[in-house]
């Protein structure tokens, strides 16, 4: 059974990537957005804000940039998923014999795929400007497991709202909040320059214990319990997420 879902979650990914392919201006647009913020912030505003901190400042602010990435690349994911279910395609492969589970799961991989594109995209962009890192592989591995969690719970909750969205605008809004959330958190600066009911909201949302793991283990310090509380944020997203996906999905076919 497990290797029958494998074999049809590997089919329909191939079909997903064959239409990004088809289209690769998707990762590129996806990537654009997070360049200009990094062009906007480092050589425009970045010269006026203090972190604290004497590195520079586009070592700073990439891992809220890496996370806006991949909030703006789930929104396809919803967009795709929103025009397969309008154009028929979902009751087209419930006549065939493959896993229902593996509609879904094409759709995820294809989005972990193409985020973690952009994201190679936009450290690349970083390098050029300037960003450095003596991090070791471990280091490098462990932003990446990061980031990988990050990106497969909001994709299962650009899913749910690919499956419940009325029209193909509203497939892709929900990220718009999740875009803006990095904003108010230590991404950009510290959240001690905040007023105090921000700077409570800062430092007690996801973003914040994200960022500040993938900052520490870039400039090689400890990362603390901040690892574990991004951990916990991902990890229990990704499981909501997913259950209420699969809900959702169960009630469209059904």
């Amino acid at each position: 059974m497990s290797t029958h879902i494998l074999g049809d979650t590997g089919v329909l990914t191939g079909r997903s990537l064959r239409h990004i392919l088809r289209s690769p201006d998707t990762i590129i647009t996806t990537a654009v957005t997070p360049v200009v913020l990094m062009l906007l912030f480092v050589y425009v505003l970045g010269g006026a804000i203090n972190t604290g901190s004497d590195s520079s400042y586009i070592n700073y602010m990439l891992p809220g940039i890496l996370l806006i990435t991949i909030a703006s690349g789930i929104a396809y994911t919803a967009y795709r998923l929103f025009l397969d279910m309008q154009g028929g395609i979902f009751e087209r492969f419930q006549s065939m014999p493959i896993a229902r589970s593996s509609v879904l799961w094409a759709h995820v991989l294809t989005s972990l795929l193409a985020n973690l594109t952009s994201v190679a995209v936009v450290v690349g962009v970083a390098l050029i400007m300037g960003f450095r890192t003596g991090a070791s592989l471990g280091a490098w591995l462990a932003v990446a497991g990061i980031l990988v969690l990050f990106t497969l719970a909001l994709t299962w909750l650009a899913v749910i709202a690919g499956l419940s969205a009325k029209t193909v605008d509203g497939a892709s809004a929900f990220s718009y909040p999740l875009i803006f959330l990095p904003f108010i958190s230590s991404a950009f600066v510290p959240t001690g320059t905040m007023p105090g009911p921000v700077a409570w909201f800062a430092e007690n949302q996801p973003v914040t214990s994200i960022v500040n793991s993938i900052r520490a283990l870039f400039a090689q310090q400890p990362v603390g319990n901040e690892l574990w509380v991004a951990l916990a944020w991902c990890l229990g997203l990704l499981v909501v997420a997913y259950a209420f996906a699969m809900a959702a999905y169960r009630r469209k076919i059904s």
